[in-house]
Order: C-alpha cells, then structure tokens, then sequence
C-alpha cells in the first residue's frame, strides 16, 4: 500500500512573531505523521518575540532556530491547507481554502498572555491534527 501524502499546512498571522511560530512549532511536534508545517506573516517582524520564546521553551519547545518569514520568502511553496490567524484577509493568489482561527495577538501583551494564546493555538494544533489523521485513516481503508 502506498504512504499517504503528508499535508502541507501554512500557518499566517501578522508579524510571524507569535501565533503562526507556535502553531507551526505544534504542529511540527505532535503532527508530523499526517502535516509537514511552515508559518509566515503579512507583514513579519525582525525576530520571534521573546515572551513567544519563553512560553515555547516551558512546554519544552525551542524556537531559537526559527525566523518570521513573508509569503513572498514561501511563494512557490504549494499548501493544501491556510491557517489565518491574522484577522485580515488574506491576497486573492491564495485559493488554498483557507481556515481562519480568531486567535488574539499577544505582541504587544505580557508574558501570562502569551501562555494563555499559547494554550489556545496548542488545542486548535490538535484538532487539525486529529482531523488529519481521520482524514488519513479513511484514505488509508479505501
């Protein structure tokens, strides 16, 4: 039986300082089975902000090896699924059918709210996880 291809998963907030580099830091941790995860930003910023570092490296998570990137810097990356967690609407060019998560922006927020959108974006990681692996489960008895 062949391996079941891996989804390409996008995750996008503003600055790819805080929500799409945990999610894409989850999803690469719990979900490399079923997703192979990438993150950039509409508009990103020069580094991951250091309260996103800091409640990274408590649930044992390393992001020093991680960059905010643009979509430009991912263009021609194909992805079968968009996560949007920026609030915007993403440009038309992207006719991936995108999900989007109303997830706050922890920027400009203390440390305790960092852990607190950290804790969100781990469960919303989780559900497209386990969604992934039914989806696989299926193709796989087909």
């Amino acid at each position: 039986m062949p391996p079941i291809s891996k989804a390409r998963v996008l995750f996008i907030c503003i600055g790819n300082s805080c929500r799409s580099q945990m999610a894409e830091a989850f999803a690469r941790r719990y979900g490399s089975d079923v997703l192979i995860p990438a993150s950039a930003g509409l508009a990103p910023a020069f580094i991951i902000a250091p309260d996103t570092m800091r409640a990274m490296e408590d649930k044992g998570i390393d992001l020093r090896d991680q960059f905010p990137k643009s979509l430009r810097q991912l263009e021609r990356a194909q992805f079968d699924v968009i996560v949007n967690m920026s609030g915007i609407d993403l440009p038309p060019e992207l006719a991936v059918g995108v999900r989007r998560w109303d997830v706050a922006d922890p920027v400009a927020e203390d440390y305790e709210t960092h852990c607190h959108i950290r804790d969100e974006i781990e469960g919303l990681v989780m559900d497209l996880i386990l969604e992934l692996r039914r989806g696989a489960a299926v193709r796989r008895r087909r």
